[in-house]
């Protein structure tokens, strides 16, 4: 009877267990509807970016006006006129340069500067983080109708006070002046940003344990040194995040351009993206699917080494740790 019990017993057990088996194999298995979830998706994905790339190539390589049933092939003749004989392109693509650059550099050091001034969590920093951080969330129109005010030559915040203050010599056109117009335009790129970017940096800040600070108090270290040697090093993947960001940012300048500078804007203000929806405008569709391939290409460029940045600083950061 014992022997009977105990081998009834240990079946039961070890049908128990192929059973918790089968169920922790079925578990595995996704029904074949959840396949079905990522199908929209996939299906703007497709419709809206993936298809118009795809006809972006073939009529890049064509006269096509855009509303004609029918367009002649012109081979390579609109890359080839892009990268030797479109002035306009050129003098797009060298202001995006001196956009990028000037924001880059500007934006990064405010923010950072302003994120070193309130990483301590008070009162008043608090309501500093938000004040500064409002211009984010404000649209890129009502944005460019502000600096629109601040910047005209007649009745602009910036003249008037200079007239009011017995500098009237130092008036001039901001977003007229043929050689500082860009860098008025990357002035406003950083107000409107640079509060965002500040909370990416306070994050790093905070991040950062106070031992460190400690440490190196101990040993003698400055502030500069701390910051040198203990703050500087390890939020450098934030400056990372900031510099790519960033950078794409200044590409992505379309809307605030057209707002402060009109459609189309003057040549000081003119910006690839701009430069792309003029020539749309113009009715000279295939030559502007050509202008959107290089666009896409250098942001795909642009992309990569950021990645490849961020990267190299992610692990000159680890080595950096103490």
């Amino acid at each position: 009877m014992l022997r009977r019990s105990s081998t009834s017993r240990s079946r039961s057990v070890s049908a128990g267990g192929s059973g918790r088996g089968r169920t922790r194999r079925g578990s595995r298995r996704a029904h074949p509807a959840l396949y079905l979830f990522p199908l929209p998706a996939l299906a703007v994905y497709l419709v809206f970016f993936a298809y118009p790339t795809l006809q972006s190539f073939q009529y890049a390589i064509t006269d096509w006006n855009g509303y004609s049933a029918t367009y002649r092939d012109v081979g390579l003749a609109n890359l080839s006129t892009l990268a030797t004989g479109d002035d306009l392109f050129r003098n797009a693509a060298e202001n995006n340069v001196k956009l990028m650059f000037a924001v880059v550099i500007g934006q990064s050091l405010f923010a950072l500067a302003l994120a070193l001034f309130l990483a301590r969590t008070t009162r008043a920093s608090t309501l500093l983080r938000a004040l500064f951080f409002l211009p984010t969330i404000m649209s890129s129109v009502a944005v460019a109708f502000i600096w629109q005010f601040v910047y005209d030559p007649d009745t602009g915040l910036v003249d008037s006070a200079l007239r009011g203050i017995g500098l009237g010599s130092l008036q001039q056109a901001f977003l007229g002046s043929p050689s500082a117009a860009i860098y008025w335009l990357a002035v406003v790129q950083i107000w409107f940003h640079a509060g965002q970017m500040m909370v990416v940096f306070i994050a790093g800040l905070q991040a950062i344990p106070r031992e460190f600070y400690e440490a190196a108090e101990l040993d003698g270290a400055g502030a500069f040194q701390r910051f040198r040697y203990v703050t500087w090093p390890l939020i450098a993947p934030a400056t990372a995040i900031v510099t790519a960001y960033t950078t794409v940012q200044s590409f992505k300048a379309f809307d605030l351009v057209l707002g402060l500078g009109g459609n189309p804007p003057n040549s000081s203000l003119d910006l690839l993206s701009t430069r792309i929806y003029t020539t749309f405008s113009n009715y000279q569709y295939g030559y502007a699917a050509a202008e959107s391939l290089i666009f896409m290409a250098l942001i795909a460029l642009v992309t990569i080494v950021q990645r490849r940045a961020l990267r190299l600083l992610g692990s000159r950061t680890g080595e950096a740790r103490p």
